[in-house]
């Protein structure tokens, strides 16, 4: 019980390892718990889903196109069969601004490649003020492991 209060452990951790996978309990409470002990220490927390990020390096510091789900019968006269790209503003850009550091906690990071998961670490290698924290499923009580060791990488 004393990590969930206090979260010192896995803030040092994460501040010197950069990326963490986290195993939490699926009935939940325990990550927005260590979300409240982060935001207390000062940093700026972002809570997303892995589902649909793409390449997380152009999501998150890029400016990027996405196309609008296809909703039935529309006109293709006025642009591609697909639809017409949207620009998006980076998820990061200016939340990276100033001297806070910022956790990006990612919901269901089973979903993501291995290849996705190095580029997060390497992205928290690149940027200091970047962390990132995983979910990689669920388990009987909240433990985490650097996302590199996960990786063998």
């Amino acid at each position: 019980m004393p990590l969930l209060l206090s979260g010192r452990g896995f803030r040092r951790e994460l501040e010197s390892e950069g990326c963490m996978a986290v195993h939490a309990p699926l009935e939940g409470g325990a990550e927005t718990r260590l979300l409240r002990r982060l935001r207390a220490a000062g940093y700026r927390t972002l809570l997303t889903s892995a589902r649909g990020l793409g390449d997380p390096e152009v999501y998150l510091f890029q400016k990027h196109g996405v196309r609008p789900p296809h909703l039935g019968h529309q006109s293709v006269g006025r642009g591609a069969a697909v639809g017409e790209v949207h620009d998006v503003m980076p998820w990061l850009g200016e939340r990276l601004l100033g001297d806070q550091p910022v956790v990006l906690w990612l919901l269901e990071g089973q979903v993501l490649s291995r290849s996705e998961l190095l580029s997060l670490c390497a992205l928290t290698r690149r940027e200091p003020r970047l962390k990132v924290v995983v979910e990689m499923g669920g388990a009987r009580s909240l433990r985490w492991e650097p996302l590199a060791t996960l990786l063998g990488a």
